[in-house]
C-alpha cells in the first residue's frame, strides 16, 4: 500500500459572543427573514474586539491534539489558512506558532480564502505521501467581524460572515490493514474573476496603501457581486467533486458524507439538487455559525465526529468554493 495521510484528530472553537439575525436590526436596515430568505443564517459568533485569529486558531488546535494524544511538539508542519490575517506580515500562523510554545517547527500561512481549508489539506497530503514530514497539522481560522460593514450599506456581505476556527491532524498512514486516509483532491482557479469578490484596501498596489479619502469611500470593506458569485459557486463546487470523485474512482452513491463549504445554504441546496443527492447526507451548520471562510468545513467535519455521526471508515467528500475564483474538492476515509 503506498503511504497516504489520515485524520489522527480534528478540534473546532468558536468565540462565546452569539449575534442574531434579530440582533443586527438595531444596526442595520435588515430582519431576520431577509437574511435566513438569503443565506439560510439564523446567527453567527463573533469576537470580542481584540480577539485575534490565532487565539481561536490555538483553542481548536489544543481540542484537535487532545483527540490525537499528541503535543504540539509532535507536529512537522502548520499550514495555516485564512483570509483574515492577524497582521499584514507575518503570516498569522507564525503567532498561533508561538502561542503553541513550538521552537523550529515550520509553518507557513496559505491564501485561497473560502478553498483554504482544501487546498492546504491537498499541500498537507502531498507533504505526507512525500515522505518529507510525518505528521502535519492544518488551520482554518477567521475573524471576519471587525474588517466588514456593519452599516446598512454593507449589509449584503456583513449578515453572512461569522468567527471562528477548525483544526485537523494528518497523520502518515502505511498500514495495509487500515485503509483510512486521503484519497484524492482537486484545485482549481479563474484569477479573471478576482474582483467579483475582494478586499481592495490597504493594497501595495496604490501609494501609500491606505488613505483616509478610500476609508471615507468605504473602499476598506469587502464587495461582492453576490449573483455572479453564486452562479459560479453552483456550477463549479459539483463539477470538482465529480471530478475528484472520477479521480478516486467512486461514484456519488458510495459517499456517506458530503461536507460543502459553509458559505450559503442556498448554494449548497442548489448543488445538493443538481446532484441528487440525499439532504440527511448533506448537514450544514451555517445556521448557527455563518460563513467561517477557511475553517467552515474543518468545523462542520470535527462537529459530525464529535457527535458520533461521521464514523471510521466512512467516505467524506469536502467541497468549496471561494473568492478568487478558487474552487476545490477531497474524498477522504476516515
Amino acid at each position: 500500500m503506498n503511504r497516504r495521510s489520515k485524520i489522527v484528530g480534528t478540534g473546532m472553537f468558536v468565540p462565546d459572543r452569539v449575534v442574531t439575525n434579530e440582533d443586527m436590526t438595531h444596526f442595520m436596515d435588515t430582519s431576520d427573514e431577509w437574511i435566513q430568505q438569503r443565506s439560510g443564517i439564523q446567527e453567527r459568533r463573533w469576537v470580542v474586539p481584540g480577539t485575534p485569529p490565532s487565539e481561536l486558531g490555538e483553542n481548536a488546535v489544543r481540542l484537535a491534539l487532545d483527540e490525537a494524544g499528541l503535543e504540539p511538539s509532535d507536529l512537522d508542519c502548520i499550514i495555516l489558512a485564512t483570509l483574515s490575517a492577524e497582521a499584514d506580515f507575518p503570516g498569522t500562523s507564525y503567532f498561533l506558532h508561538e502561542r503553541l510554545g513550538l521552537e523550529d517547527t515550520p509553518c507557513f500561512d496559505l491564501r485561497a480564502q473560502c478553498s483554504g481549508f482544501l487546498f492546504s489539506l491537498s499541500v498537507a497530503d502531498s507533504f505526507i505521501r512525500s515522505g518529507q514530514f510525518d505528521r502535519v497539522l492544518v488551520v482554518g481560522c477567521e475573524v471576519h467581524s471587525t474588517g466588514i460593514d456593519h452599516s446598512t450599506a454593507g449589509r449584503d456581505v456583513t449578515v453572512l460572515f461569522g468567527d471562528g476556527s477548525g483544526a485537523v491532524i494528518l497523520e502518515a498512514n502505511e498500514d495495509e490493514g487500515d485503509p483510512s486516509g486521503v484519497i484524492e483532491c482537486r484545485m482549481h482557479s479563474e484569477g479573471k474573476y478576482a474582483k467579483k469578490l475582494w478586499l481592495e484596501v490597504p493594497s501595495t498596489a496604490i501609494p501609500g496603501r491606505l488613505t483616509h479619502e478610500m476609508i471615507d469611500e468605504g473602499r476598506i470593506w469587502p464587495k461582492m457581486e453576490g449573483r455572479f458569485v453564486f452562479k459560479h459557486a453552483v456550477t463549479r463546487m459539483p463539477q470538482v467533486l465529480l471530478e475528484t470523485l472520477s479521480a478516486a474512482s467512486l461514484k456519488l452513491e458510495d459517499i456517506d458524507w458530503f461536507l460543502f463549504h459553509q458559505a450559503n445554504l442556498r448554494i449548497n441546496e442548489f448543488v445538493a439538487k443538481s446532484l441528487e443527492l440525499a439532504p440527511e447526507k448533506c448537514p450544514s451548520n451555517i445556521q448557527k455559525f455563518g460563513n467561517c471562510s477557511a475553517a467552515s468545513i474543518p468545523m462542520l467535519l470535527d462537529e459530525l465526529r464529535k457527535e458520533g455521526r461521521a464514523k471510521p471508515g466512512q467516505l467524506v467528500t469536502m467541497t468549496g468554493f471561494g473568492s478568487g475564483f478558487t474552487w476545490g474538492s477531497a474524498v477522504v476515509r476516515l
